[in-house]
């Protein structure tokens, strides 16, 4: 990635020891204290309207909208969304997800990963600037504050006065609003793991259990302080996407910049004044991109890392430009090759096809087609097979040899369901046990299974351990007890004959 443009080149000459910055010499600057934090001014995000302000709010609202209202939905007489940890069951609509099925949850991960590579690849820092958690929650608190608080200017003289009533109960106001924001956050949060209807009646009575208050604290804390007080710090410091992301742009990502050649020089003019015969570009110096940045950086200086791509400074500098009766975009989304070559928008969108993006996407598409099959292949059911370790072979009537399983066999429908289990594997081999099994709906279940071989049987395979295989059928209730309903597994494991 090429150097921000605007930036002061580095000055070159002897080097300057902080001492001797401040002015300390000999034996002062011997015992001068050199702070490693430098200490942030609070930014006052001005407010902006416009299309990417637009946009912002719409997906605040879907967000918000989905995160808070998803753990209310019911399907089949349960919470739509619902990660049980007490059953070890995860419910998400029509699904019934056991531990067994952590394979598709590293599938989701993986899927967002690559599609978050390739957004980046083609538009930058979009995630950042309009879906992230962090500038959601941001926005929200921030339009708390302008209520309560009033606009940027407002905000500042309410800070740089003196305590009064008015101040009181306007900052107070603010604080226990957020902190109702981050707590019904955080409770929210807590309802995707516990029932959200029982834990809205445990809410009333303050009845919450020791993992539950905690979590919902926690996490309503978390968000009244990152959105409340460290907002930027946050995307600049803690986030570790801000420091990798140059690694997946390029020159033809789309992010947010500014046309030098078109708005420098930069100056103050009237309305009126061409600026041509000024010899002034279009930027008006108004400051404007810089007081709406809610990380408080001058995008005129180049791409940075803390840009998020909000494109707030878009809105408000296409606002001064209608306003000057200049064309809009002196700041606008486009690309480097763009900006240096003069490219069209169809030129600009032509390039989006290039070979990093292609094969993201095609990466993404792989793994998304993947994990559908993956889901349309599930079994309806899950079967592990364990030995009984309390003996490997023991001899029973007619000395047969006899081994003795644990099945585990876990219902993953909403429907009551009966299996059927054979075995195979050495002549002669059978169940001494009943085969057929019944399990509730979404239930599993320990079975424990005898498996006999007659003695002549076992002296043919020999002494040892020997392959056998389970097979589970799921069976039809609506088609007689001995029909199948085409569904079947099978688990292997090994039948120990004694010397």
């Amino acid at each position: 990635m090429s150097e921000p443009v605007g930036r002061p080149a580095p000055l070159i000459g002897p080097a300057v020891t902080p001492a001797e910055a401040n002015g300390l010499v000999g034996d002062d600057a011997a015992v001068a204290m050199v702070s490693l934090f430098q200490k942030q001014k609070k930014i006052y995000a001005r407010a902006v309207s416009g299309l990417f302000s637009t946009w912002r709010w719409a997906l605040v609202w879907a967000t918000q909208l989905l995160f808070y209202g998803l753990p209310w939905l019911s399907w089949n007489q349960r919470q739509a969304v619902l990660f049980d940890l007490d059953t070890r069951r995860f419910y998400i609509g029509p699904l019934v997800l056991y531990p067994q099925d952590f394979i598709f949850l590293t599938g989701i991960l993986i899927i967002a990963a690559y599609a978050l590579f390739l957004f980046t690849a083609v538009a930058g820092r979009v995630w950042c600037g309009f879906a992230c958690p962090q500038t959601v929650y941001t926005e929200i608190f921030m339009w708390v504050e302008k209520r309560i608080e009033g606009d940027r200017i407002a905000r500042m003289r309410l800070d740089a006065g003196d305590w009064t009533l008015n101040k009181l109960w306007r900052k107070t106001a603010k604080q226990g609003a957020w902190l109702l924001i981050g707590l019904w956050t955080g409770f929210t949060f807590v309802g995707y793991f516990t029932p959200i209807k029982s834990l809205a009646v445990e809410a009333v009575s303050l009845g919450f259990g020791p993992w539950e208050w905690f979590w919902v604290l926690f996490y309503g804390l978390a968000t009244y302080g990152n959105a409340g007080f460290l907002r930027e710090q946050v995307c600049k410091y803690m986030c570790p996407y801000a420091r990798f992301q140059s690694a997946m742009f390029d020159k033809d990502t789309l992010i947010i910049s500014y046309d030098v050649e078109r708005g420098e020089p930069r100056g103050s003019r009237s309305r009126k004044a061409d600026p041509a015969k000024i010899g002034l570009g279009d930027c008006i110096n108004c400051g404007l991109c810089v007081q709406v940045c809610p990380t408080g950086i001058d995008i005129r200086q180049g791409l940075q890392y803390e840009c998020i791509g909000c494109a707030a400074c878009v809105d408000v500098c296409d606002s001064v430009m209608d306003k000057m009766n200049y064309p809009k975009g002196l700041i606008r989304y486009d690309t480097q090759n763009g900006l240096a070559q003069h490219l069209t928008r169809s030129q600009r969108l032509a390039r989006i096809f290039r070979p990093r993006v292609l094969v993201y996407s095609a990466i993404l598409g792989l793994i998304v087609l993947g994990f559908f099959v993956g889901l349309a292949l599930r079994h309806p059911f899950k079967v592990d097979v364990v030995r009984d370790r309390a003996s490997l072979a023991r001899l029973v009537d007619d000395g047969q040899i006899e081994n003795v399983y644990r099945l585990q066999i876990m219902n993953a429908t909403e429907q009551p369901q009966r299996y059927r289990v054979t075995v195979r594997g050495l002549p002669e081999i059978r169940l001494a046990s009943q085969p057929d099994i019944r399990l509730a709906p979404a239930a599993a279940r320990w079975v424990t299974l005898a498996v006999r071989v007659p003695p002549q049987a076992a002296q043919q395979a020999g002494a040892g351990a020997h392959s056998i295989h389970f097979d589970i059928d799921l069976l039809s209730e609506d088609a007689g007890a001995a029909a199948t309903s085409g569904s079947s597994t099978s688990e292997k494991s090994t039948f120990v004959v004694p010397r």
